[in-house]
């Protein structure tokens, strides 16, 4: 690595935050600009939908770091600012406003965005997408105000937007296309149980229901389905994924497909150019397959792992996937990832009680993923059970009684 040169972070969030602390850390003593399109400093995403939005606590919650942090380590912020291009054949990025800055390695992390849905009344005032500070802080101003709220998308987004206003007192409806909540994350018997939490918090749920628009004058006042129907609105929230945002990779003819394709390092097709966050396609040797995840874990550890390789540390980012969501008092942890599975294990569930753990297992009766509602010690040893690939008892596996590390041991 050319020491003389700098490293420069396409990309202000948890991902780009995270690499430059650690490019430091790691020993770099080269230049360190991280160039931001928000005029915010680095900040993690997941307060934005609870504590911050709720008012629970103030935005300095999410920030990395504290605002001096950045000039003691000689990390430059252009905040504000956006790379239209990479010049990779002159090792510089070129900025809206005419500027360049050289680099000697370029880390993109450029994160996602929220989809649109492009249908009528959809850029009315009062129509949400909620990703950054910005529209978390805006959107709290509206719910602090009561009122009805229509969420679009039964997601976790969505979900806990949706707990959020209930604890601000606004009525809330919640129109999912699917069959049920939470369909892409976890199994349909767990997202069964999760509109039952939300239905006993008083949302309305409107499943197989498809929204076909927005109404309103000044700023919206009803969303309407396909079949109709009208579910009046002070404000909507719309949460119905993201799209990696790829496109200065695709410009600079890196490879891509669904993410920008990175290997175990997170370097690019290009030597010189990094990735890492949201916007990564990367292998995962545990699972054995290549992965895009949304997620706070892979935004943090594959940083560091891409931020370590570039100050001349070769480091791999290999781990089993971890999520979470905090919806009203009720805390879901997911370890794993599964395509598939052919067998639900459930762990100290009864009713509608909890603390309780669901595993999945495959055909050969191996744990692929868990899912633990506030039942956070069990997540590292039923993330062993994935990485060691070992064949718990079932019966053993679903008696809270019997230590998980006992399960662990009997296990073929």
């Amino acid at each position: 690595m050319d020491e003389s040169g700098a490293c420069v972070i396409v990309g202000g969030g948890q991902a780009g935050g995270r690499a430059a602390e650690t490019l430091r850390e790691a020993g770099f003593e080269g230049p360190i600009v991280i160039v931001a399109g928000e005029r915010h400093r680095p900040y993690e995403r997941p307060p934005l939908s609870k504590q911050v939005l709720t008012g629970d606590a103030e935005a300095e919650i999410a920030f990395l770091r504290p605002p001096d942090f950045y000039e003691k380590k000689g990390i430059e912020l252009r905040l504000d600012a956006w790379v239209t291009g990479i010049d990779r054949a002159g090792g510089r990025v070129l900025l809206q406003d005419g500027a360049t800055l050289a680099y000697s390695r370029l880390l993109l992390a450029t994160g996602a965005r929220p989809r649109h849905i492009d249908l009528p009344g959809a850029r009315l005032p009062g129509v949400h997408l909620l990703r950054d500070m910005d529209q978390s802080l805006a959107l709290r101003k509206v719910l602090q105000n009561g009122g009805r709220l229509v969420v679009v998308g039964g997601g976790y987004i969505g979900l806990e937007v949706a707990a959020s206003a209930r604890k601000c007192g606004c009525a809330v409806t919640v129109l999912e296309a699917a069959d049920g909540l939470m369909r892409r994350q976890v199994a349909p018997e767990l997202g069964d149980w999760y509109a039952d939490l939300h239905r006993r918090h008083g949302v309305e749920i409107k499943l197989r229901t498809s929204v076909a628009g927005f109404e309103g004058k000044a700023r919206v006042d009803a969303v309407f389905d396909s079949d109709g129907c009208h579910y009046p609105a002070d404000a909507v929230v719309v949460g119905v994924g993201v799209l990696p945002n790829v496109e200065l990779a695709q410009q600079a003819g890196l490879k891509v497909d669904n993410g920008i394709v990175v290997d175990s390092t997170g370097r690019s097709s290009d030597p010189a150019i990094f990735a890492a966050g949201d916007v990564t396609n990367h292998p995962n040797g545990i699972l054995g397959r290549r992965l895009r995840l949304e997620s706070w874990q892979n935004a943090q550890n594959q940083a560091i792992a891409a931020a370590r390789t570039m100050a001349g540390q070769e480091r791999e980012y290999t781990q089993v996937p971890w999520f979470w969501t905090d919806q009203y008092d009720v805390n879901l942890q997911m370890v794993g990832l599964p395509e598939q599975w052919d067998r639900l294990v459930w762990r100290g569930k009864s009713e509608e009680q909890e603390p309780f753990t669901l595993f999945y297992l495959d055909s050969a009766g191996r744990v692929v993923s868990a899912n633990a509602v506030n039942n956070g010690g069990d997540i590292a040893p039923a993330r062993k059970l994935i990485e060691t690939g070992v064949r718990p008892d079932p019966i053993a596996l679903s008696d809270p009684d019997v230590s998980l590390k006992k399960v662990i041991k009997n296990a073929v």
